[in-house]
């Protein structure tokens, strides 16, 4: 499947392939401690944010959830 931007399709590609490899490889051998692919999420993470803004998509009222999101100040 291709990304929102053509500019990102390559990242998404990029992307998916690093967790698939990661997630067979070893997130299910239990061998979790780090997602490799962080990086390459971050890239495209921001290409896709880029080519909303240029293709004026409204994301009025859609939740992304980020690092600090999801959680409240006085959870433990």
């Amino acid at each position: 499947m291709n990304s929102v931007g053509e500019a990102c399709t390559e990242l998404k590609r990029e992307y998916d392939q690093c967790f698939n490899r990661w997630f067979a490889e070893k997130f299910l051998k239990g061998e979790s401690a780090e997602d490799p692919c962080g990086q390459l999420f971050k890239r495209y993470q921001l290409c896709v944010q880029k080519a909303i803004k240029e293709k004026d998509i409204p994301i009025e009222g859609l939740e992304f959830m980020g690092p600090s999101k999801g959680k409240t100040e006085n959870s433990s």
